[in-house]
């Protein structure tokens, strides 16, 4: 029993009347995943706008999120979010902060109230959306489970996001984009895209020390890179986000450039018969 005498107790019972009632609605507002199905409960194989729904097993959600390396510092776009599982296991179990995209209105208001269930709504939010129209070019790993054709589509827009952003598919490839990895667990398979940096054209390599330049034409296919380096063949061509690595013989040696893309320029390390110089490459 509460006790209040005079005009501060009645103050006092009045302030904890009070917290009590918010205490109360906001006990109320808790959600469980029991309370979200009874609003809406979503059937596997259910159609959708361009594929039908069914949910991506717990194990391969996992995997696909250690593929790409999800951590806290991460942003994390589902394109096509169903019941929210892919992103809410990136914010749970990764620390990562994430956004689902979901067509169907309904199912994207039952994968923000299993979100609320989950207790994740500092992290992790499911909106209504298409995902041909959605801006998501902030995310560091977008994360798919749509069909071939789909993610052709797509294909143009996520090659213009920043170097270095992953991309993971479930089930479906991308044409004559080949993953840098991939995974096949019983529950289904997972494969890995690292957004290359755009070097196609031509570069011209000086020395920040010294005279010395070389002439690069490049030739990109995706992460890919061939071309000719001082006149000569370019091997081992490869782009890894914003690194890029290649060799060329120069005066009868191998020469081995490590680089990274900053901005537009190309900073790299050469390396010649155990020496190594830096350079700087801009595009003619």
């Amino acid at each position: 029993m509460v006790k209040a005498t005079g005009t501060w107790g009645r103050i006092q019972l009045g302030a904890w009347l009070s917290l009590l009632l918010v205490g109360a609605a906001a006990a109320a507002d808790v959600r469980t995943r029991e309370e979200c199905q009874k609003v809406y409960q979503p059937s596997r194989g259910q159609a959708g706008k361009d594929v039908i729904w069914v949910p991506t097993e717990d194990a391969l959600v996992t995997r696909m999120l250690q593929m790409a390396r999800v951590t806290a510092s991460d942003r994390v776009y589902d394109l096509g979010a169903g019941d929210g599982k892919i992103a809410i296991a990136a914010g749970k179990q990764f620390g990562a902060t994430a956004v689902g995209i979901e067509y169907n209105p309904d199912m994207a208001r039952y994968a923000q109230c299993l979100v609320e269930a989950e207790g994740m709504t500092q992290r992790v939010r499911v909106v209504q959306g298409d995902i041909f129209q959605s801006d998501f070019s902030s995310a560091t790993v977008v994360t798919l489970y749509l069909l071939p054709e789909l993610n052709l589509r797509l294909r143009p827009t996520l090659l213009d996001m920043k170097p270095g952003t992953r991309v993971v598919s479930h089930s479906f490839l991308m044409d004559d984009w080949e993953p840098d990895d991939r995974a096949l667990l019983p529950e289904g398979s997972a494969y890995l895209w690292i957004v290359p940096a755009k070097l196609e054209g031509n570069w011209v390599l000086r020395a920040q020390e010294g005279t010395d330049s070389i002439d690069l034409q490049l030739v990109q296919q995706f992460q890919k890179l061939s071309g000719a380096a001082a006149g000569a063949p370019v091997a081992d061509g490869r782009i890894n986000g914003p690194a890029v690595s290649f060799a060329f013989a120069r005066n009868g040696e191998l020469v081995r450039v490590a680089g990274r893309m900053e901005g537009e320029r190309l900073v790299a390390t050469l390396t010649r018969a155990g020496r190594s110089a830096n350079y700087i490459g801009t595009l003619r």
